[in-house]
Formats: structure tokens, C-alpha cells, sequence
């Protein structure tokens, strides 16, 4: 939820029309301001080509509903009405997670205007978000994951990246963005790590498991195939069947239907596929601080929503690890027993 909107999600706009903005100059009106927006995302903040394009889509949008109904223009006059008016016409072909990440990208887009000094505060923190149900990504047993990294075509030069690439995504964790954006020189298969580039342009390095490297080796020794001179993809690893760099959409299309040919349901993602890796690591053991800075997480409390352990595996723990979890046991760490008098 972003926000807390009250039960029954978005109703129709009224009310006061508080305009919390004093306009300082204006490079270029709208466009300007959207442009400018565009550059401190991807140069500033380092967003994700994904997170930019939807962002400035999400903003674009929200300005030509306002050049429709009160001129061109509008942005720094717009107040929490405009704002809630957009949303409620965008209620009945969007769902409410839609809303949310469009109201978010309008209350970042105001986030940057009054620290640039356009706006005196953000008329669309006044506005809150309509809830809705968090699904978790779809994450796969370790038989399944097992059963996925093996599926791609190993005949082809296709079928050996998009290995190359479910490989390393599962042996390392990264994100879609952190894959498709790997240049050779971040890959340091001698050693067994890859240089991942995460957001806010952060970067860490992550260890690389010895299948996802023996893979990775494979590929690597026919990349030359898929090369294209025209298509400069310069020193990307992986490259789509034209000789680019091999994009997001691609990786998780390519996913979704190995997915669909395995039979492992619906809405499998590279999101899933990190889900995947941190569970498994925890539950053969690895330290959850670890599996944090792997994951590239600034909280650990983000980490923990990325793991899904089954009572089984949770049993088991409990049963080797609690002093008391036995039911022989009648001693305790110090050999001292009961007394016949109780306790």
C-alpha cells in the first residue's frame, strides 16, 4: 500500500483545492520540466531503463490529462484534486496496483520539483493510494530450479545464453536489470564472481557457482555468433538474436515461457528466480546477513520478505538447533538431571 487509502479505494474527487505550490521559473514548460525529471532519474538516481520509462510514462500521462482539461502547462498548478481526478478516470481500465505505482511516480516527479526549488511542497503527498493485495513472485523448489536451468536448447547459441544467463541469474541473485546490464568486464570467472551493477548505480560483487560458471564458459565460446557490428552492443554479455545487448523485456519473456513448457504455473520472473536463490541459500545454511549484501539490500528486513522456508524445513531447524526440542531429552547442556522433587 502507498499511502493508506481508505477501504473501497479511490472515490470521487472533491473538496478543498489547497494549491501548495509557489512557481519559481519554468525551463520550457511541462516537456522541460518532464525532460529534466527524465535526467536526474537516470544520471542522479541511477534508475533502472524500466523504472525510467514506465516513471516518465506514468508522468507524461498525468500532464496531458491536464493540458485536456485546464490548458497546457499545468504542472505547477496542479493541486490534490487534478491529482485525484486522473486516477479516479484511469480507475476503470487500471487495477488498484496500477494506481499505486502511477501515484507514485507523480509524488516522485513533485518530490523533485520543491527540491529544485519549482514548488513549496508536493500536492501529491496530500493524495492517498488506493490498497491492495500484495502477491508474492512465484518461486520454484530446488528440483524445479534444476529442472529450468537445463531446459534452454544447449545446441543452439540461443539456447546457450539463455543457460548462460537463468544460470547466473540463479546462482548470483541479481535482478533482470543487473543481468541484461552485465559488460564482459565484470565477469571474473578465474576468481568466480560477477561485478553487479544495482540501484542507485551501487556496485558489489557477488560470488558465481560452478555451474552457472561451467555455462557461462559455454556461451562465451560461441557470443561471437550472435554479434552484429550494426547493432553496437559493444562489450555487453549478452546478446539478443540481433547483435544488441539482450534486453529486459527478452529475459523475462524467455523465462515466463520455459515456465509455461515446464509446467511450473503461471508468472514465473527473474524476480522469482531471486526469491529462489535466497531461499535456498538460507535453507542450506547461509547466514542471512550474507544472503543480504549478495541480494544487494540496504535493510535486512527487505531481505527476509525474499524468504520462503516450508515447516518441514523449519522443523528441522528447530529440532537440531533448540536444546529442549527433543523428547528424549532429560539432561540439560550441563549434564544436571531433574529433580525427583520436580521443579
Amino acid at each position: 500500500m502507498v499511502g493508506g487509502e481508505p477501504e473501497g479505494g479511490l472515490q470521487e474527487p472533491g473538496g478543498g483545492q489547497s494549491n501548495i505550490g509557489e512557481v519559481s521559473s519554468e525551463p520550457g514548460g511541462d516537456a522541460g520540466l518532464i525532460q529534466a525529471f527524465a535526467r536526474h532519474l537516470g544520471v542522479i538516481r541511477g534508475r533502472s531503463e524500466h523504472t525510467l520509462k514506465a516513471y516518465i510514462h506514468d508522468v507524461s500521462e498525468f500532464a496531458a490529462f491536464l493540458d485536456e482539461r485546464k490548458g497546457p502547462d499545468q504542472v505547477l498548478k496542479a493541486n490534490r484534486v487534478d491529482i485525484r481526478s486522473h486516477l479516479f478516470q484511469l480507475k476503470a481500465r487500471n487495477q488498484n496496483v496500477s494506481l499505486a505505482r502511477k501515484l507514485a511516480a507523480i509524488r516522485t516527479f513533485y518530490d523533485y520539483l520543491v527540491r529544485e526549488g519549482f514548488l513549496a511542497g508536493n500536492p501529491a503527498r496530500e493524495v492517498e493510494a488506493p490498497k491492495f493485495p500484495k502477491k508474492k513472485p512465484r518461486f520454484l523448489n530446488v528440483d524445479e530450479a534444476f529442472a529450468l536451468m537445463a531446459a534452454p536448447d544447449a545446441e543452439s547459441p540461443q539456447g546457450l545464453r539463455d543457460r548462460a544467463a537463468l544460470e547466473l541469474a540463479y546462482s548470483s541473485g541479481l535482478r533482470a536489470s543487473e543481468l541484461v546490464g552485465l559488460d564482459l568486464a565484470d565477469l571474473d570467472l578465474a576468481q568466480g564472481f560477477v561485478r553487479a551493477k544495482g540501484k542507485g548505480r551501487k556496485e558489489r560483487q557477488v560470488p558465481v557457482g560452478r555451474k552457472a560458471i561451467s555455462a557461462l564458459g559455454a556461451y562465451l565460446a560461441i557470443r561471437n555468433q550472435l554479434e552484429n557490428p550494426k547493432a553496437k552492443a559493444g562489450s555487453a554479455l549478452f546478446l539478443g538474436n540481433r547483435g544488441g545487448r539482450l534486453s529486459d523485456r527478452v529475459l523475462r519473456r524467455t523465462l515466463a515461457q520455459l515456465g509455461l513448457e515446464l509446467e511450473l504455473a503461471d508468472g514465473l520472473s527473474p524476480h522469482g528466480l531471486r526469491h529462489s536463490f535466497a531461499t535456498h541459500m538460507l535453507e542450506a545454511g547461509a547466514d542471512i546477513r550474507s544472503i543480504q549484501e549478495m541480494l544487494g539490500h540496504a535493510s535486512l528486513s527487505t531481505t527476509q520478505k525474499y524468504t520462503h522456508l516450508n515447516l518441514d524445513h523449519l522443523r528441522a531447524v528447530y529440532d537440531q538447533a533448540h536444546p529442549r526440542a527433543h523428547a528424549d531429552a532429560s539432561t540439560g547442556s550441563g549434564g544436571l538431571k531433574p529433580s525427583p522433587k520436580g521443579r
